[in-house]
C-alpha cells in the first residue's frame, strides 16, 4: 500500500484575465496558500505553459518548476483534455469544438485534427522533460451522436467508430511508450471512452498498450449511475490519476440521467465540490489506498452553486482528511509469537 499524495489542484477551471489568475507566478501562489501542495497543468493556455517554448528551452523548463517550487507547489501531471477532444470530432461537434483550436484553423477539421495529434505529442514530450510519468486526456469522439440506439445503429457503425479512434491513438500511444508517460484518459460523458465498456472496447483495440490507462473521477460516474467503487476493483491497475470530484443524482418525475436539456442547476445530476455531494469519498480513498495507488488526489472544482474560490480552499481541506497515511505494520503485530518450525508442527499436530 501507498499514501495518496495531495492535495493537488486541477488549474483549468481557475485560469483567468484577473490576477492572480493570469500568470503562472500569480496562480501558484494564489493554490499554495489555499493550501494545495501541487497542481495539475493544463497545456492549451501560454500564459501558464507555452508548450512549444517548453519542448525546446530547457532554461523555460527550468523557470517553469523554478517558480513553482519557489511558491509552494509541485507539478504533478500536464493535461491536454483540449487537445485530446480534437484528435476524435464528429461532424455534428465541429462548430462547438472549434474553439479549442487556434483561429486560422476553425472550420477546417482535418487540419485540427492533425494539429490537435502535434500538440498530444508535445505534451508527451514535455511531461518527460519536466520528469513526469503520466499525462491527462480525453479520448475524443466519433461514436457519441449514437450513445442512445435509435434509431437502430447501422451494423458495424460503433465498430468502425472505435477502430478509427484506435487508430488515430495508436501512434500516440507508442509515442507515450518511448518517452514513459502513461496516457491517463478521463472516462467522461461526451467522450466515446466514457465507462468500462467503453473502455475496455478501445482497450481491445490497441492490443491491450501498457500506457492506454484511466483518469478516475467518480463524479461522472455518479451521473451515469455506474458503481463507481466496483470500478475501482475492476480497473485499479489502470487507474493512474485520480479526480477528487463530487457530484449529486436526484431523479425526479420530469428528470432523469438525460437531464431534460436543463441547465446544470437543474439538472437531477449535477456536480458540486468536495463533499457537498453524493460520492463516498472514504470509500474511494480507501479501495485507491488498499490497491496501492501512487498518484496525486487532484481536486478538479465543477459545482453549479458555490463560488470556485471557496469550494478551491474547501477541497485542499476535504483533501487532507481524507487521504490515509498507510500503517507500516499490522495492528496485530503486538500478538505475534515467535515459534520455530517444531512449533509449528506440534500445533498442527504433524
Amino acid at each position: 500500500m501507498r499514501t495518496i499524495k495531495g492535495p493537488a489542484l486541477f488549474l483549468a477551471q481557475f485560469i483567468g484575465d484577473k490576477a492572480p489568475f493570469d500568470s503562472w507566478d500569480g496562480i501558484t501562489r494564489w493554490a499554495a496558500d489555499c493550501g494545495y501542495l501541487g497542481v495539475q497543468v493544463p497545456t492549451h493556455d501560454p500564459r501558464i505553459l507555452d508548450l512549444a517554448l517548453a519542448g525546446e528551452s530547457a532554461a523555460y523548463r527550468d523557470e517553469f518548476l523554478g517558480i513553482a517550487r519557489q511558491n509552494g507547489v509541485e507539478v504533478t501531471e500536464l493535461s491536454a483534455h483540449l487537445q485530446g477532444q480534437l484528435v476524435a470530432v464528429h461532424p455534428a461537434y465541429d462548430a462547438g469544438f472549434d474553439a479549442f483550436a487556434p483561429p486560422a484553423l476553425r472550420g477546417n477539421p482535418c487540419a485540427r485534427q492533425e494539429w490537435a495529434v502535434d500538440q498530444v505529442a508535445r505534451a508527451i514530450r514535455v511531461s518527460r522533460l519536466l520528469g513526469l510519468d503520466r499525462m491527462a486526456t480525453f479520448s475524443g469522439a466519433l461514436a457519441w451522436p449514437y450513445l442512445y440506439p435509435w434509431p437502430q445503429r447501422a451494423p458495424g457503425l460503433v465498430e468502425a467508430a472505435f477502430d478509427t479512434l484506435a487508430a488515430r491513438w495508436r501512434p500516440l500511444l507508442d509515442l507515450a511508450e518511448e518517452n514513459g508517460i502513461d496516457l491517463c484518459y478521463e472516462i467522461h460523458p461526451g467522450e466515446d471512452l466514457h465507462d468500462g465498456a467503453t473502455f475496455e472496447m478501445f482497450l481491445d483495440r490497441v492490443g491491450g498498450h501498457a500506457r492506454a490507462n484511466m483518469l478516475y473521477d467518480p463524479s461522472h460516474y455518479v451521473l451515469q449511475q455506474l458503481d463507481y467503487l466496483q470500478n475501482i476493483d475492476i480497473y485499479h491497475d489502470r487507474i493512474r490519476m485520480f479526480h477528487v470530484k463530487d457530484a449529486e443524482f436526484r431523479p425526479t418525475g420530469r428528470q432523469g440521467v438525460y437531464g431534460g436539456f436543463q441547465p446544470w442547476a437543474e439538472r437531477a445530476g449535477r456536480f458540486r465540490s468536495p463533499g457537498d455531494g453524493q460520492v463516498d469519498f472514504r470509500s474511494v480513498f480507501s479501495k485507491l489506498t488498499q490497491y496501492g495507488f501512487d498518484g496525486w488526489a487532484v481536486v478538479e472544482w465543477e459545482c453549479a452553486l458555490k463560488h470556485p474560490e471557496d469550494g478551491a480552499r474547501e477541497g485542499a481541506r476535504f483533501v487532507r482528511d481524507h487521504i490515509i497515511r498507510v500503517t507500516p505494520h499490522a495492528f496485530d503485530d503486538f500478538a505475534v509469537s515467535r515459534v520455530d518450525r517444531a512449533a509449528i508442527d506440534r500445533a498442527l499436530g504433524l
